[in-house]
């Protein structure tokens, strides 16, 4: 292999936990509200899977289906997906569900994986050029800046950038042609067989990882450096 292609979340970062998101809007927006509250309205969140990166919905109701389907082609339908799922839930104030929309865009809400900057440093060191491919509605970019990762990567290809999202060819095709590499010799790493699987479609190997909290994956993306020159 001699270029990599990264899923984002899940992959390299992990957003924060429900409860983690709906405090820190609770708090911003000065809304008084006590632990069992908060803790039974992190927990119906969560139910509806309302917090993008934090888990599919059990279940999407019926008038959402059709923006769900596409959510990430631009970004008016992934925040009309998602501000959808959390309007199941009744809030304090109806502005707090596109705060939270807000929030969840942030690089406070990510956490990259504990050996994402070793991995993603090596491969800098080694030559090995760098894209990442996301499921998106919304620029990641600032995300990687903050938390020092930019510098590791050569190419972003960002599915509501494109209007298709994985698992398109198209959008892996993108990527390699902005790396200037051959998908036969390209590994693709990520959580999701579905969405991330489509690259083989153009002859890219894949490796998944575990969509797991930070805590309890310390070192899923190491095995990548044995997969590439």
């Amino acid at each position: 292999m001699t270029a990599v292609l990264f899923d984002f979340s899940g992959t390299l970062f992990r957003v924060e936990s429900t409860e983690s998101w709906l405090r820190g809007v609770m708090a911003g927006a000065g809304v008084p509200c006590t632990e069992a509250e908060l803790t039974a309205t992190a927990r119906a969140l969560q139910a509806v899977g309302a917090l993008p990166g934090g888990g599919d919905p059990a279940r999407v109701p019926e008038e959402l289906t059709d923006t769900w389907l596409v959510r990430d082609q631009s970004a008016a339908l992934h925040r009309a997906a998602y501000t959808g799922l959390s309007r199941l839930v009744t809030l304090p104030d109806p502005a707090l569900h596109d705060a939270l929309y807000d929030r969840h865009m942030t690089p406070a809400a990510w956490t990259p994986y504990p050996d994402a900057v070793e991995v993603l440093r090596t491969l800098r060191e080694r030559g090995i050029p760098v894209g990442v491919v996301s499921n998106i509605g919304w620029d990641l970019r600032p995300v990687f800046r903050e938390h020092g990762l930019d510098a590791y990567i050569d190419a972003y290809v960002l599915s509501y950038e494109h209007g298709i999202q994985k698992p398109d060819p198209r959008l892996f095709a993108t990527a390699c042609e902005a790396l200037g590499a051959d998908p036969r010799r390209t590994l693709m790493v990520g959580d999701n067989r579905r969405a991330d699987g489509g690259a083989t479609a153009l002859g890219c190997e894949v490796h998944f990882v575990d969509h797991l909290p930070v805590t309890d994956r310390p070192d899923g993306l190491r095995p990548v450096l044995g997969l590439v020159g």
